[in-house]
């Protein structure tokens, strides 16, 4: 099946490095709006390169258009391609307000095509490994989880310095006016609402801390660079998630039940170990062990081809959507799933220090596990 990527900016290496992990996918050109963008990508990756958008859009040969735009044109982009009758796959978020995410999914729906958005990291083996002895009732009952997505102190860092193999610098502008929810809350609340179901409410607080993040480029707008939530899911699980580029890194999960605590240290490392502390007697007292028990992961996760802050297979969500397509079958990142997560992200990101319980207002059909998780 044959790709075009639209969008050659800071992420796009990290697909390309991984697609080498599934040769039935062939990328049959890139695209992005700065020529030279384009033409620097196209030579360093020895792949073809449009000059336009609609030549990209009418080359018949296409199947999916992978959208790696900066999230104020993933809309536009990927309206276009749906239109056009490409089936896409989008970085996060599937788009910046909800009714135009609906109607990206409704598009597709009509046009019999699917749309399913990053991240992938689901499909990755400590996601599944997690997510299975979830199904084995290792902890017992779960009643609440604690997910962290902090960064560190990101305008203090040398931001402006980080470039991607290829030489295309990280987009800081772009991060810094989207913000840290829209742009990593995703990494956990897509595992939560494939373990838990769909969420029903969400109250969260989100405040921007720091509006001065640098000097040479004044930013349009100061978006939030800290945010908590409290999500309350169909089946009764509590999710506590914060997401910052202030506090100092931590990655952790900690899912809580009855029996135990299960978790993993980062959801950026598709390797990350899957722990479980369970809960001891001794005489009267029962109490936390503090001893970790490995519990095995479901699979080797392959190697990434690249250095860099995380080991994820940034290629496996386009991989498969591809085979869903080839399949007939749902995708497991299916329309209505991305458009779901899209909104809790939303949620989170709007509250903007009020507090507000939010009622969702969408939800989805139950996902399966990676068949090798099963």
């Amino acid at each position: 099946m044959q790709i075009a990527i639209v969008g050659c900016g800071f992420v796009a290496d990290y697909y390309l490095k991984t697609l080498a992990n599934y040769p039935d996918l062939q990328v049959a050109g890139v695209m992005d709006r700065v020529e030279e963008r384009a033409t620097r990508f196209s030579a360093y990756h020895a792949v073809p390169m449009y000059r336009s958008l609609a030549e990209l859009l009418a080359d018949p040969n296409v199947s999916i258009v992978l959208n790696l735009t900066n999230p104020g044109s993933h809309y536009e982009i990927s309206k276009a391609a749906l239109e056009a009758g490409k089936h896409v796959y989008s970085e996060k978020p599937l788009a910046m307000t909800m009714p135009e995410a609906e109607e990206l999914v409704a598009l597709a729906e009509q046009r019999g095509l699917l749309i399913s958005s990053a991240p992938c990291s689901l499909l990755g083996e400590s996601a599944q490994t997690l997510w299975k002895a979830l199904r084995e009732k290792q902890i017992g009952t779960v009643r609440l989880v604690y997910a962290e997505m902090d960064d560190g102190l990101v305008h203090r860092m040398p931001y402006q310095k980080w470039v991607s193999e290829s030489g295309i610098p990280w987009p800081y502008k772009d991060e810094f006016e989207v913000g840290c929810t829209l742009e990593h809350a995703g990494y956990y609340v897509t595992w939560l609402t494939a373990f838990f179901g769909p969420a029903e409410t969400v109250t969260a607080f989100s405040s921007c801390l720091i509006p001065d993040k640098q000097t040479d480029v004044l930013l349009d707008r100061n978006a939030p660079d800290f945010s908590v939530a409290c999500i309350k899911f169909a089946s009764g699980v509590v999710a506590r998630l914060t997401c910052s580029i202030v506090a100092p890194h931590d990655h952790q999960l900690r899912i809580i039940g009855d029996d135990g605590v299960m978790g993993i240290e980062d959801c950026w490392y598709y390797g990350s170990p899957v722990y479980i502390k369970r809960m001891i007697r001794i005489r009267r007292k029962t109490f936390m062990s503090p001893w970790k028990q490995r519990y095995p992961l479901v699979q080797k996760p392959p190697k990434f081809g690249y250095k860099g802050s995380q080991q994820m297979d940034f290629a496996r969500g386009v991989a498969e959507l591809a085979a869903a397509i080839q399949e007939r079958r749902p995708c497991r990142l299916s329309p209505q799933f991305s458009l779901h997560n899209n909104e809790l992200v939303l949620a989170i990101h709007n509250a903007l220090e009020t507090g507000a319980p939010y009622k969702m207002t969408t939800s989805f059909d139950p996902i399966a596990p990676m068949p090798w998780a099963k």
